[in-house]
Formats: structure tokens, C-alpha cells, sequence
């Protein structure tokens, strides 16, 4: 009895540690900078930090594909100029209910941590989803947001009911995880961020979107043109850069500069304030 009692006890310390090694923060490198590896409510996340933080400690959360384009889009620049880069691995959820409650917890240990309470979205391709959702239902944690051929109507993208060709297998994985039981019920939602832009309007949260006028992945007449429309017409700040000939890749511009200008210069005035 003894003896069944001990490896009892030696199987819930090891599970135990196991647990307890998961959540301790792991150390690697990003483009020479100290990257902090964590896990937030079940998700691998990472803070990169810059060698000297800015005043504030601010942030710059890319939603989704924070690995691609960083030398076009300006993430490196913040970086030296003092920003936090910051992400969470939720899975390919497209801004679903699900995926936001991961956002809010990470961005509780975000504020644990000692960084800013107010920082800037990017939301690259699909992760415009993402953004726009959680600012819809956070715009008092939120400075501005930097769309790059953003997603904003997912009836365009993956659904595939415009100009886009979409994406059947994207569009039936976006189905489960919203919990749509009928096509037309996805139709019919009226949660995309197109539909969801009053909220950021009445917070005064300025966007900038990069864009390229071919695109036909996800096409800007479905959905940045139809938000820069809505939101100059709800009386919000909202710049587009449109690129000439450029499909869906790449993303960013050659010089990431407009859109470094345009962060720092949201997140000063929101220090200011």
C-alpha cells in the first residue's frame, strides 16, 4: 500500500512540475532581441522587448502572422524606437468568440507584466478579423490599428460570395468555429468589422490600412474600401495607402516608414493625454 501510495505521489509531482515548467517564462532570441515565451490560457505567447523600453512601455500586438514581412512592416523600426512586439498562438479561429476570450486573457498579463494598458493592433491578411473584433468590444484598450490587406468581411474572404474566390475549406473551418450551423447564417452575421466600426469611431481610434488595389485575395472594393467609407462617414480618422498593381503579397511597403510615423505618433498623443 506503501509503496502504491509513492508512486502516486511521484505521478502527480512530476505532472506537477510539468505543469509548472509550462508556465515559466523560456527565453529565446528575435532578430537579436530578448523574446520572452510564455503560456496564457492554454496558448503559447512571447513578448519581444526592445533593449530600452519607451516611456509607457507601449506595444504592438500583430494578431496573426507575426512572423511574416517584419522588415516591411515596421515592426522592427518600433522595436528600436522602444516598443514591445507582442502575439498569441490561438489557432486558426478568425476572430471568433472563442479567440477573443484568449485575447482579453492575454492581454490582462500584458498589463500584469507592466506594459502599457492602451497599445496598437495590426492586423495582417485574415488577422483584420481579429483586430477589428477585439477593438470592436475593447476600445478603451486600443490607440490605433494598422491594417495590411486586412480581412474585414468574411463573406469576402474566405467566404468567397464577392470578387474574392475565398476558400472552401477556410470557410467551413470558420462555420465551426463561430458555431454557424447554416451557411445563411453566416450571411447573415452582423458582427464582421465592417458592421462593427461605431464603437472605434466613438473612441477616436485612428486606422491606417496598406493595401494593394489588385488584390484579389482579399479585394478592397469588399472590404478596406468599404471601411474607409463607413468610418469617414461615422466621422473617424482612417488613412489608406493603396499600392499600385500589388496583389495580396506583399505585405507592407518597401519603406515601413508612414507606418512607423503613424504608431509612434498615435501612441505620443495617447501619452500626452
Amino acid at each position: 500500500m506503501r509503496n502504491k501510495f509513492s508512486i502516486l505521489l511521484i505521478a502527480f509531482l512530476t505532472i506537477l512540475s510539468g505543469m509548472l515548467w509550462a508556465d515559466e517564462d523560456r527565453v529565446s532570441d528575435w532578430y537579436g532581441y530578448r523574446r520572452v515565451n510564455f503560456t496564457v490560457d492554454g496558448c503559447p505567447a512571447w513578448i519581444v522587448e526592445p533593449k530600452q523600453s519607451a516611456p509607457n512601455n507601449p506595444w504592438v500586438w500583430c494578431m496573426e502572422f507575426p512572423e511574416a514581412f517584419t522588415e516591411r512592416t515596421g515592426v522592427r523600426e518600433l522595436l528600436a524606437k522602444g516598443f514591445n512586439y507582442v502575439h498569441i498562438e490561438v489557432g486558426n479561429q478568425f476572430g471568433s468568440p472563442e479567440s477573443l476570450r484568449h485575447f482579453d486573457a492575454f492581454y490582462r498579463e500584458l498589463v500584469r507584466r507592466k506594459l502599457s494598458v492602451k497599445g496598437t493592433l495590426i492586423g495582417l491578411s485574415r488577422g483584420g478579423l481579429y483586430a477589428y473584433n477585439w477593438a470592436a468590444k475593447n476600445p478603451d484598450k486600443v490607440i490605433c490599428i494598422y491594417g495590411d490587406a486586412p480581412v474585414c468581411d468574411f463573406k469576402s474572404w474566405p467566404g468567397g460570395k464577392g470578387r474574392s474566390s475565398g476558400s472552401s475549406a477556410d470557410w467551413a473551418a470558420l462555420m465551426k468555429c463561430y458555431g454557424f450551423k447554416t451557411e445563411n447564417e453566416a450571411l447573415k452575421w452582423p458582427g464582421n468589422p465592417i458592421d462593427s466600426l461605431k464603437p472605434l469611431a466613438e473612441a477616436k481610434i485612428p486606422l491606417l490600412h496598406v493595401v494593394g488595389d489588385a488584390d484579389m485575395t482579399v479585394p478592397v472594393v469588399e472590404n478596406t474600401l468599404i471601411v474607409e467609407k463607413r468610418y469617414s462617414d461615422l466621422g473617424g480618422e482612417i488613412t489608406v495607402i493603396y499600392k499600385s498593381g500589388v496583389g495580396h503579397h506583399p505585405h507592407g511597403l518597401d519603406d515601413p516608414k508612414l507606418i512607423v510615423d503613424f504608431i509612434i505618433k498615435n501612441t505620443n498623443k495617447e501619452i500626452a493625454e
